[in-house]
């Protein structure tokens, strides 16, 4: 989809709506592994020059979300084995932490959303919709863990999602999900029953269990 360019937008606007757009893109596996991208081809789909398209892949390169050699080529990152182990002890290690913040702060209000995100995420899986799959499952984290209030931790975390989201477009097709993720169902559980180390344990095996099928 070609974005029409916008008239007398200052470059800074320019180059943060593509880096937010390019980032979100990413992030929900819109994009598969190293996948090549040029400047011209970003300046032409999201309607700007060569510069916004330049820093927005320099600052998204800066947090891992795009790989850029030597040569100047660009690409969506492309995870070894060992990069995918690594990726998956930061997730369990940042976003244990952040769940367990935020079981102080899970009113029933929480526990509700969280319920209604996972029925969007079974209707994702039931339509076979990779995209809306792994966007409804990273809001389903990211709603349990703003209840945190931990800022800095989420922006960890999100760093980590972003590296991952090609990767897990890839993880989806391979696994060929049929059903939501039972995991969800035990973290909400948990969440109600105010069980911290059941808490720890569902989330542990939600974030680790597909990356590490897709390491093997």
């Amino acid at each position: 989809m070609l974005i029409q360019p916008r008239q007398n937008e200052p470059a800074t606007a320019a180059h943060d709506r593509v880096y937010r757009q390019l980032r979100s893109q990413i992030m929900y596996g819109e994009l598969p592994p190293g996948e090549p991208l040029t400047l011209r081809g970003l300046g032409k789909t999201f309607g700007v020059s060569m510069t916004p398209a330049r820093e927005a892949v320099r600052r998204l390169a800066a947090e891992g979300a795009l790989t850029l050699s030597s040569s100047g080529r660009v690409t969506t990152p492309s995870l070894t084995n060992e990069r995918l182990e690594e990726l998956a002890a930061l997730r369990s290690l940042i976003e244990t932490e952040l769940a367990t913040r935020a079981l102080p702060r899970a009113h029933i209000a929480l526990i509700e959303r969280l319920q209604t995100i996972n029925g969007t995420i079974a209707e994702a899986v039931a339509k076979q919709d990779a995209i809306g799959y792994i966007r409804t499952n990273l809001e389903f984290h990211r709603t349990l863990y703003l209840r945190a209030q931990a800022p800095a931790m989420l922006a960890m975390a999100e760093t980590v999602w972003l590296q991952l989201g090609p990767t897990m477009r890839a993880l989806y097709g391979r696994l060929s999900k049929t059903d939501p993720p039972q995991n969800h169902r035990l973290i909400i559980a948990a969440l109600r029953a105010g069980d911290e180390p059941g808490l720890r344990l569902a989330v542990r095996k939600d974030v680790t269990q597909g990356l590490r099928l897709l390491a093997n």
